[in-house]
């Protein structure tokens, strides 16, 4: 991430019982980043926009949306979690 880039809004895409989802949402709250939480089992307009926004339903997922109103999607949960990390030491 470059330091030009201005974040607008973060969202995070999981559910519960989801191991992966528990570990990155662990991680993130020690770093204090403020991400929307999404949780697809509990609306399904959210599993609905993973799906075609996102490309598939794969959890966790966070949703990168800049202030030029690019929008990025970020799989993979350790991806997630250094992606966290490194926004919070820049900001």
């Amino acid at each position: 991430m470059s330091q030009a880039t201005t974040i607008k809004h973060l969202s995070l895409y999981h559910y519960d019982s989801c191991p992966f989802c528990l570990m990155t949402k662990a991680a993130i709250k020690k770093t204090k980043v403020n991400i929307e939480q999404r949780n697809i089992q509990k609306n399904r307009a959210f599993e609905k926009q993973l799906v075609q926004q996102g490309g598939k339903r794969q959890v966790p997922c966070l949703r990168i949306e800049e202030s030029n109103g690019e929008v990025r999607w970020l799989y993979e949960s350790r991806d997630i979690i250094a992606w966290v990390q490194e926004y919070a030491r820049s900001n």
